[in-house]
């Protein structure tokens, strides 16, 4: 049997608050040393205070690029008046991955209870590229990569992976 080999992917993260900056960012820290730490490369890294516009404008600068496969945005998922975050995603995508908000929730539950309900994690593909929405907090983002994307975006994981479908994304 063929050895599969590991694949790097370029990937961009955003944080988004309006009260961080970069000596504050945790959860931001955390994805870049997860992703590097996993062997793939950190395409950029950027912090945006909670408004719609700047997310999306940022965002879709990435998704039309070709460096960035992935795109990971972590905080403005909550239900306060400031989180836009999939308001500002959502009109960018091709496609949603239901599965992916549904599963985070099911994940979380283990450790926040039924507080996980006001987490509006999501992802899905635009352009070819794929875009998680993660929430703001260290331990969502830490849950979320250790346990869903990290194996979803090694082209090793079997039986299926969403890093061998990024050939196909735009067919």
């Amino acid at each position: 049997m063929t050895e599969i080999r590991f694949q790097p992917l370029s990937i961009a993260v955003l944080t988004v608050s309006d009260s961080r900056d970069d000596s504050t960012d945790k959860s931001g820290h955390l994805l870049v040393e997860r992703l590097q730490a996993a062997g793939h490369e950190l395409a950029e890294k950027a912090i945006c205070p909670d408004d719609i516009h700047e997310i999306r404008a940022r965002v879709a600068r990435w998704i039309a690029d070709d460096r960035p496969q992935v795109v990971i945005t972590t905080g403005g998922t909550g239900l306060t008046g400031r989180d836009g975050t999939p308001e500002a995603i959502t009109p960018l995508l091709d496609k949603l991955i239901p599965g992916f908000g549904e599963m985070f929730r099911v994940l979380s539950y283990d450790d926040i209870g039924t507080s996980t309900l006001q987490s509006r994690a999501m992802a899905g593909v635009a352009n070819g590229t794929y875009v998680f929405c993660l929430p703001g907090s260290s331990g969502a983002c830490r849950d979320a990569w250790d346990k869903l994307i990290e194996k979803q975006l090694d082209s090793r994981t079997r039986p299926c992976n969403l890093a061998e479908l990024m050939p196909r994304l735009e067919e």
